[in-house]
């Protein structure tokens, strides 16, 4: 994974996870996920950029993400997308505004179909 791969997967997770408020498990996700891709830096720039505005993160996060997923292959969106909505199963549920927030994600990169199709499996 590129150092930009790991921003973007990095910045997905937190800011979905802070769209309701960082739980313990979530936080300790994070952590684990960094860890095992070797990417402290990329996870301290996705927290720095979510602590920026909380109000505004997922908004400025969206416009982010959609200049440079753009350029990924649809399997990557779609593995991006299934990343974000089984990272939030780890904790039994998901929110309607986590769905909602996802939703917008997969919308916009033309991926909705796919989420959908693997939310209902």
């Amino acid at each position: 994974m590129t150092p930009e791969e790991k921003r973007v997967y990095l910045l997905l997770k937190a800011v979905i996870y802070h769209y309701h408020g960082l739980d313990e498990a979530e936080k300790l996700d994070l952590d684990d996920s960094a860890t095992k891709l070797d990417a402290a830096e990329q996870l301290k720039w996705a927290l720095d950029f979510v602590a920026k505005d909380y109000l505004t993160a997922f908004d400025r996060a969206r416009v982010f993400l959609n200049e440079i997923i753009g350029d990924y292959t649809k399997e990557k969106r779609i593995e991006l997308i299934n990343m974000v909505w089984q990272s939030n199963n780890l904790k039994g549920y998901v929110t309607e505004m986590e769905a909602t927030a996802m939703l917008k994600l997969a919308k916009d990169w033309n991926v909705e179909k796919e989420l959908i199709e693997l939310v209902l499996k």
